[in-house]
């Protein structure tokens, strides 16, 4: 799993490639929609006046109201087109200054989801006046719709509050790596309704209303504990004392703080167990006591401290 800082630096390379190099279709889209609002006001009158071409009497009732139909197309590219750009364009912008913390990423993303939603539910109900529909009737119906269809999508609404007050409460952000019901992964997206958890290739989705008793692993430095046996011939102080002599010089690939000797852990069927650990970040933690368990290794097999193997004692009982 990536660490914060490669995340965090990820998500900025992103954006800048999106504001260094817009890709060729994105481009023509925004050179068509340009170009459509551009030929729409300097023709304003030649589309949209009484004397228009468009306003005349051509005989037929259906060739009337199709030609009478192109100034309503026109001006609901003319709305969409505004609307898209404007979008595009602030989207691009709140992502591009607020890259700086996962924090600050997390609540760009959301307020990202939220723009989408609230200009597609606007460039529906303009659309729909162009063409004629009553929108004050509209928005009226649309409160008693909405408790109507409040009572049947409680849950949906639960996990839009919810999402919200995982994200305003800061309980943990995209680049997070958390644990839910036992499953353990990277927060790689939050949304209004789900959150998207990432481990080993999988993508597991939680609805935000279901998220309860999250164990955020990011907040601090984890843990990278190695556990290693050695013989109960072998004398325990010489071996400590080798320890300390030693242990200072093992330096390991992921570790942000020196390796500690914690004692002995437990004693076990063959052997004495002994406790070394050391600080890191927890998408490091599994490499680093990797690299920890086989540092210490080759330090005992330099000093020639041995480890043991499974072993069983038989004892036979006297007449």
């Amino acid at each position: 799993m990536k660490t914060i800082k490669e995340d965090l630096k990820e998500h900025r390379e992103e954006v800048k490639k999106k504001v260094k190099g817009l890709g060729p279709v994105a481009i023509t889209i925004l050179v068509l929609l340009l170009a459509v609002l551009v030929c729409s006001y300097v023709f304003y009158d030649y589309i949209f006046s009484d004397t228009s071409i468009f306003k005349k009497d051509y005989g037929s009732d259906f060739l009337n109201g199709l030609i009478g139909a192109v100034p309503k197309i026109i001006q609901s590219i003319q709305i969409i087109s505004f609307v898209y750009i404007i979008v595009f364009f602030l989207i691009l912008f709140i992502s591009h200054i607020f890259n700086k913390t996962q924090r600050s990423i997390t609540v760009s993303r959301l307020v990202c989801n939220l723009i989408k939603w609230i200009a597609a539910i606007f460039c529906v109900m303009a659309v729909l006046y162009v063409w004629g529909a009553d929108i004050t009737a509209l928005i009226t119906g649309a409160g008693v719709l909405t408790l109507v269809v409040g009572l049947g999508m409680q849950s949906l609404i639960a996990d839009i509050v919810a999402g919200l007050f995982i994200v305003f409460e800061n309980e943990f952000n995209v680049g997070d790596i958390i644990t839910i019901d036992d499953f353990r992964g990277e927060v790689i997206e939050m949304g209004i309704r789900t959150t998207k958890l990432k481990a080993l290739g999988n993508i597991k989705i939680f609805n935000n209303s279901d998220i309860k008793g999250v164990l955020n692993q990011t907040v601090e430095y984890s843990t990278a504990k190695s556990l290693i046996d050695i013989e109960y011939g072998a004398n325990l102080p010489k071996v400590e004392k080798i320890i300390k002599a030693k242990l200072p010089e093992l330096k390991v690939e992921g570790a942000v703080e020196p390796i500690s000797y914690d004692g002995v852990n437990a004693l076990g069927a063959s052997g004495v167990t002994l406790q070394f650990t050391t600080k890191c970040y927890e998408g490091d933690i599994y490499s680093v006591q990797r690299k920890l368990n086989a540092a210490l290794k080759n330090m005992f097999d330099e000093n020639d401290i041995g480890i043991p193997f499974n072993q069983i004692v038989v004892h036979t009982a006297k007449d």
